[in-house]
């Protein structure tokens, strides 16, 4: 048997996924054509501070609150017609993450390169 490593996984999704920039990401929140999506845990936010736009999607929950079939289904919390971005600590989350909204039928999914690593660089509000 023969397992993918993680480092594999993310070099795959980075392939298949659009990667942007903190600057190309604060344009599209500021023009409001996308929503933005924290998938850190809650540890993290609490620790290191969120973004101040940003929606929180824990990422184990992520597939469930965007599936309008799933009980957990976050009606009206997103505008589904708006392209997705995300982000975690660095990138790695959220790349895996975007590839597995892609797969979902998800069409507008970005990655933001660098995560809130990138964020906290950046002309977003952290709070």
């Amino acid at each position: 048997m023969t397992i993918k490593s993680s480092q594999t996984l993310v070099s795959e999704a980075l392939r298949e996924i659009k990667t942007i920039s903190s600057d190309e990401a604060f344009d599209l929140v500021n023009n409001n054509k996308c929503n933005l999506i924290d998938i850190r845990d809650i540890r993290e936010l609490q620790k290191e501070g969120q973004i101040d736009q940003a929606n929180h999607i824990p990422r184990g929950m992520l597939e469930f609150w965007l599936d309008p079939d799933s009980p957990y289904f976050k009606q009206g919390k997103l505008d589904m017609s708006k392209e997705m971005v995300l982000f975690c600590a660095g990138g790695l989350r959220s790349a895996l993450a975007a590839k597995t909204l892609k797969d979902m039928g998800f069409e507008k999914v970005s990655h933001i390169d660098g995560g809130f690593g990138s964020l906290k660089q950046s002309k977003f509000k952290i709070t």
